[in-house]
């Protein structure tokens, strides 16, 4: 199972936006996906058609009292997607968490049982860098960083890189990241010149693939389905398509460099 957190402490990057179309899309070529939602507005599990105020057991439960995952393991309408649903009580465990010996690992250990039963795991991490987002990096395989092309969205980079830097070197040595540029406008010319001033400062840390702005994203999180599903042939679903097989690739590529 290849872990993917998604995270940015910059709102409205279409974070939670790519969780969900990434999972998506990744369930439709036939992969077996678990979408973990970390953040305590639920957006994730509400742009999966859930009311996170019904939901009895979700995240916050998982990491502070140890309740079994198979409780709280939700099957979505989408067939080969999975939702770890998230709650207000996830405010809790950001609280909570630090007292706990060793709780950087909780997250880690617990999908440490589930490798077998899931080809990816999507984590849809709060847009903060505090206890809850370290349990997401010490899991994750890769960090996708979806970032727009915009001033302040760039500048929040900088404390981004240095807590990979720091949970490389201290929780996570396996650790890599992938920059998404979502939101563009190739209209504008500030966002062609970030863009490529973006390419110039991380040459092999960028994804491929450039999310453009798409109304339909917003349709789809009203609608409580992620672009994949509710509007199949729009740019964006196109987009996360082609996302999912950079992924896929990764993957492959990844596996050929191991030893037989």
């Amino acid at each position: 199972m290849l872990k993917i957190a998604v995270a940015n402490e910059k709102g409205g990057v279409a974070k939670t936006t790519t969780a969900a179309s990434l999972g998506a899309a990744l369930a439709e070529t036939g992969k077996k996906v678990l979408l973990i939602d970390l953040d305590a507005q639920a957006n994730l599990t509400l742009a999966l058609g859930f009311d996170p105020r019904t939901i009895s057991y979700s995240n916050a439960n998982l990491l502070m009292n140890a309740i079994p995952v198979g409780q709280i393991i939700q099957s979505t309408p989408f067939k080969n997607l999975y939702l770890l649903p998230s709650n207000p009580q996830m405010g809790l465990a950001e609280q909570f968490l630090p007292i706990h010996q060793g709780y950087e690992f909780f997250l880690r250990n617990t999908l440490s049982s589930l490798q077998s039963s899931f080809d990816y795991a999507v984590i849809d991490c709060p847009p903060y860098l505090g206890a809850v987002t370290t349990n997401a990096f010490a899991a994750a395989d890769v960090l996708l960083i979806p970032t727009q092309a915009e001033y302040f969205s760039i500048y929040a980079l900088q404390s981004l890189m240095n807590k990979v830097k720091q949970t490389r070197e201290q929780i996570n040595p396996q650790l890599t990241y992938r920059l998404l540029l979502t939101l563009f406008d190739k209209r504008n010319k500030i966002h062609r010149i970030l863009r490529e001033q973006l390419h110039k400062n991380f040459p092999t840390g960028m994804f491929e693939t450039i999310i453009n702005i798409d109304t339909k994203l917003r349709e789809s999180a009203i609608a409580g389905s992620p672009v994949i599903y509710h509007a199949s042939r729009s740019r964006s679903a196109v987009q996360y398509r082609a996302l999912a097989q950079e992924i896929i690739q990764y993957v492959e590529e990844t596996k050929a460099l191991q030893p037989a």
